[in-house]
């Protein structure tokens, strides 16, 4: 997984030519979430802590 930061367990990555629209995905234990960068929009599930230290 390329790996852009790692924080209070939370693991930031991207993927080269992943599908759109652009996004990054957030891993916390054994929850998983993807992020759109210009919305917001979340996919998945991270606990409300976690998705605001993401989110912030």
């Amino acid at each position: 997984m390329p790996e852009l930061c790692r924080f209070l367990g939370i693991i930031i990555a991207m993927y080269y030519r992943d599908h759109g629209p652009p996004h990054l995905h957030a891993v916390y234990g054994e929850y998983e979430a993807t992020i759109a960068i210009e919305t917001g929009d979340v996919a998945g599930f991270l606990p409300r802590r976690a998705l605001g230290h993401v989110q912030e």
